[in-house]
């Protein structure tokens, strides 16, 4: 049996149609998921691996995307490190006690996944089980800066002042955290890959607040070597990342995501031709008339020009306010114009 669609496309090879998925898919915007969610917390929900793939699962049976993105949050992999994290309506990731000094650092443990995502891990097995053979399953991870963003924050920020005064002030406190997160990722990512996981994402969403040099230096180490511990194909996203798209693409990732902010064309360009690229309709735009997500999307494909390596994504992931409907009329509208 040939490899999943996704799979394929992002190794660039020919694809029959231009695979579909979404970020964010999982969750969101399902009327059936929000019910899942008056009894169970999200975290619940990844701890009892029937009900976590039962999530995964959802979107796929919906909108026939091509590939399932496990159901997780990036913030999971950390609770394995000793850090308490509680996820706040409305606000996101809260940590009780932000990292600041160097000790913080080394009270952090580096778990074996095995040992602490051990329901991740099983999920990871029911969801491959369930899918048909031409659909993909995607584990992500949240990407380096933006976890320690969080755990430095201690909870979401727009400005990141306390992560760029440690960045500058103690560049050494900042590399012993960074080299703790990448060791932790490339496991957790490596550990998804032997349970049956065919693509791995990293999810870098507040990357865009550095500048090139920053992000060469701070980043740059700790994201290739997550992405180079698996030998499945990678995407590499971030959101903001317009002046870093070069950047991404020397980190690593067979494909690399691009937000809604650039045209995709202007984007590969940025990218090169060596990789694929996965996007890049602004999400925003399922929030209103079907006849402007229609041009949109077409715009895409038009920009992507059905070169080998493009995989159909918005610009970043599904928003609550988004009717499930559409997204599956989007998934038809990009297979019918794609088909060979």
């Amino acid at each position: 049996m040939p490899a999943p669609l996704l799979v394929r496309a992002a190794r660039r090879e020919p694809v029959e149609r231009t695979p579909a998925w979404f970020m964010r898919q999982a969750g969101r915007s399902l009327p059936e998921y929000r019910e899942i969610r008056k009894r169970h917390g999200l975290f619940d929900v990844c701890r009892q691996p029937e009900l976590c793939a039962e999530v995964t699962l959802q979107p796929v049976r919906r909108h026939d995307v091509d590939a399932a993105v496990m159901f997780a949050d990036i913030m999971l992999p950390v609770l394995g490190m000793g850090v308490d994290v509680q996820l706040v309506e409305n606000v996101g990731p809260v940590v009780e006690r932000p990292i600041e000094t160097a000790a913080d650092i080394r009270r952090l443990l580096t778990p074996e996944p095995e040992e602490s995502v051990p329901f991740i891990l099983e999920a990871v097995r029911l969801t491959r089980a369930e899918l048909r053979g031409d659909q993909a399953l995607v584990g992500f991870c949240g990407g380096p800066f933006t976890v320690a963003g969080y755990l430095i924050e201690g909870k979401p920020s727009r400005e990141f002042l306390k992560v760029k005064t440690m960045m500058y002030r103690e560049p050494v406190v900042w590399h012993e955290l960074m080299e703790r997160l990448a060791s932790t990722f490339a496991a957790y990512v490596a550990a998804k890959v032997r349970a049956g996981a065919d693509v791995i994402q990293l999810f870098d969403s507040w990357v865009g607040t550095l500048s090139p040099a920053d992000y060469e230096e701070f980043v740059e180490p700790y994201s290739r070597r997550i992405l180079a511990a698996v030998e499945v194909p990678t995407i590499h996203f971030g959101t903001g990342t317009a002046t870093l798209l070069d950047r991404l693409a020397r980190a690593g990732g067979d494909v690399i995501g691009l937000d809604w902010r650039i045209p995709l064309d202007r984007g590969w360009e940025e990218v090169g031709p060596e990789r694929g690229v996965q996007g890049n309709l602004d999400p925003a735009l399922l929030l209103g008339p079907w006849e402007r997500v229609e041009a949109a999307a077409l715009d895409v494909l038009r920009r992507a020009g059905g070169r080998p390596g493009h995989i159909f994504n918005l610009g970043h992931g599904v928003l609550p306010g988004t009717d499930p409907d559409d997204l599956g009329r989007l998934v038809r509208l990009v297979h019918e114009q794609t088909a060979a």
